[in-house]
């Protein structure tokens, strides 16, 4: 069986794509889309990747009309949620599971969840 080889692009509405684009940039360091040949999309370091759907009434991702949040590795979790905190973002969610990592969130300036994990060892 063929199988795909990763997660090719994620792609989902604004109601600002620019500013929303920018502030992946600057606060999570996701570079913009290319925009000529030239361009480098965002290249992510090989690790663990979950892909795990989730029954449509929980209540994980915040609001009832929230269809996915995202989640990014981080090597330093610590580091990481000093660097938003210093911009201003509120952090939530803190927790630890044996075996799995650090977990902590975040919401994008149009209120979109975004999980940090740190994974485990």
């Amino acid at each position: 069986m063929e199988k795909v080889t990763g997660i090719g692009g994620v792609f989902f509405r604004s109601n600002d794509p620019t500013a929303l684009a920018n502030w992946y940039r600057d606060m999570l360091g996701v570079n913009l889309v290319p925009q000529d040949a030239d361009g480098m999309p965002w290249m992510q370091e090989a690790g663990p990747t979950v892909f795990a759907p989730f029954a449509a009434d929980t209540d994980y991702f915040g609001r009832d009309s929230q269809q996915f949040m995202l989640n990014f590795r981080v090597a330093d979790l610590d580091a990481m949620l000093a660097q938003l905190r210093g911009a201003g973002i509120e952090v939530s969610h803190e927790q630890a599971m044996d075996g799995i990592g650090r977990f902590a969130r975040v919401h994008d300036p149009e209120g979109n969840p975004i999980e940090l994990w740190e994974p485990a060892g």
